[in-house]
């Protein structure tokens, strides 16, 4: 049986196999991009969730010690995030913002459930509210870009 600590754990590593992936979907979608603001928010948006990982990473190894950074993802999150990497490779500048919204909605479902954990670290409760709240921000912003695709 998984203990809460274990679940905890894992739940932490699949964001960031979640980032990972969303970081090379955002990166690829800004190559793909026809509008150039699209392609600056994807190109932002790719290192933004760089820098996300390495700020969970560095938090997570302080309060864990060690983390398997290479570990697979559960086989939905796995299916969801082949079909956004399928979308962000198409030239069509709504498809993939509309994937990027859905996938943010996604990211903050997930965040909102680490959140519940009474067992989470402090400061990785902190850094995942933080990260959190950015997408959030950034959905809210998105309509001015759904605009312009």
């Amino acid at each position: 049986m998984e203990t809460k600590y274990e679940k905890l754990v894992d739940q932490l590593e699949e964001i960031l196999a979640k980032n990972r992936d969303a970081e090379k979907g955002y990166k690829k979608a800004a190559e793909n991009a026809e509008s150039q603001s699209l392609k600056s928010y994807f190109a932002h948006k790719s290192s933004e969730r760089a820098e996300f990982n390495n700020a969970l990473k560095r938090e997570m190894i302080a309060s864990y010690d060690s983390i398997d950074d290479t570990s697979s993802f559960t086989g939905s999150i796995h299916r969801v995030w082949m079909d956004v990497k399928a979308l962000f490779s198409a030239d069509n500048d709504e498809s993939m913002l509309e994937e990027a919204i859905r996938g943010d909605k996604a990211a903050v479902e997930e965040y909102d459930e680490i959140l519940e954990d009474t067992t989470l670290p402090p400061s990785i409760g902190t850094l995942i509210l933080n990260q959190k709240t950015k997408i959030r921000t950034d959905l809210n912003k998105i309509k001015t870009l759904e605009d312009l695709a």
